[in-house]
Parts: C-alpha cells; sequence; structure tokens
C-alpha cells in the first residue's frame, strides 16, 4: 500500500457505526498487507446449532467428511 490508511471516525451509535461500514470498504482504513494469522485458543462449541436451511446457504451440505 503506497498511501496511509484513512481513520475510522468516532460514532454515536452502533447503528450509525453499521450504516457506515455497510457503505465504506475496509481496505481504505486498513493496512491488510500487514496483517498476520492469529490463534484463538480455548474456543468451545455454542450451545445453539446452525438450523438446516443456513447450512445449506453456507454451503456445509458440500463439506466433505474424512
Amino acid at each position: 500500500m503506497s498511501k496511509k490508511p484513512e481513520t475510522v471516525p468516532v460514532f454515536a451509535s452502533e447503528a450509525e457505526e453499521r450504516a457506515w461500514r455497510e457503505s465504506h470498504d475496509s481496505a481504505d482504513y486498513v493496512d491488510w498487507s500487514k496483517a498476520e494469522p492469529v490463534r484463538i485458543a480455548n474456543l468451545k462449541p455454542g450451545a445453539a446449532s446452525i438450523p438446516a436451511p443456513q447450512k445449506r446457504a453456507l454451503g456445509a451440505d458440500k463439506i466433505e467428511r474424512s
């Protein structure tokens, strides 16, 4: 990235931030070339399962099981 990323503005509410993020590209605000992978330890499965229609929409029915 040749230019410095822009600064994300401060928002008065979560709704205002959500609307702003839906209309802006994160590439203008974050230098993704400097991103590093992270490992999140101690994650536990959620209590609720994903309903079947959502699983199909996410492509879970196409995952091959070993």
